[in-house]
């Protein structure tokens, strides 16, 4: 029998309610969609005039070329000056070279290469002013030097080729037999005749040598390597 106080299906699901009947709650897909908050106003960037940015770039370009060039007069490479005839006719009064500053902790110091040192302690210059002196490497260290009495140099009891001077080229003041100290070098300028060398000041301590000259760069009609 059926029980009267029931009056519906269990099994079977309520009726809908229409849309905004009284009593009834919308479903979720019946409520309006939230509309999502505006979004924030773009930040205005500040914006260099051209004039600035130039200026700016041209500081940074200037900057970076001055550092570069200190530290490629600093270790790479400086220009020097000539302010005497002692390596004339190699080099001349107020020619300008190439010195690089590297080359000797690359490889030795070789006979024969031109070579920029600073003055040392007890070196009798007369010209004071001169900082810096150009002159040839003739002798290296632990050899033993002199001078013939035909105006050659001896260097360990053979006569030195000389292949950079040209013929004719007096000796100048002679060189006393003796032997060259280590980590020191014997330098003459190639103007025998008017050059204070080593035949003056004695050998030059390694600790002063600047580099090797090896490139003539002005004047421009005269540019070579060295």
């Amino acid at each position: 029998m059926t029980d009267p106080r029931i009056t519906s299906d269990p099994w079977r699901p309520a009726p809908e309610a229409s849309p905004g009947a009284p009593g009834t709650r919308p479903s979720w897909d019946q409520m309006p969609a939230s509309e999502p908050p505006p979004p924030p106003p773009p930040r205005k960037r500040k914006r260099l005039s051209k004039g600035w940015r130039a200026a700016v770039e041209w500081t940074v370009i200037v900057a970076v070329a001055l550092i570069g060039a200190l530290v490629i007069r600093t270790v790479l490479f400086q220009a020097f000056f000539i302010p005497s005839a002692s390596m004339d006719p190699t080099l001349k009064v107020h020619d300008r070279i190439l010195v690089n500053k590297l080359s000797y902790h690359l490889h030795p110091i070789h006979r024969g290469d031109i070579v920029v040192f600073k003055r040392f302690p007890g070196m009798p210059i007369a010209d004071g002013e001169i900082k810096d002196l150009v002159k040839r490497v003739i002798g290296l260290p632990g050899e033993t030097i002199q001078s013939t009495a035909d105006g050659h140099i001896e260097i360990n009891g053979q006569i030195l080729n000389e292949p950079y001077l040209p013929p004719g080229t007096q000796l100048g003041p002679p060189i006393p037999k003796q032997t060259i100290p280590a980590k020191a070098y014997f330098v003459m300028g190639d103007n025998r005749t008017d050059s204070s060398d080593s035949r003056f000041f004695g050998p030059v301590p390694r600790k002063y040598i600047v580099g090797r000259a090896f490139l003539l760069i002005w004047p421009l009609s005269d540019f070579r390597l060295l």
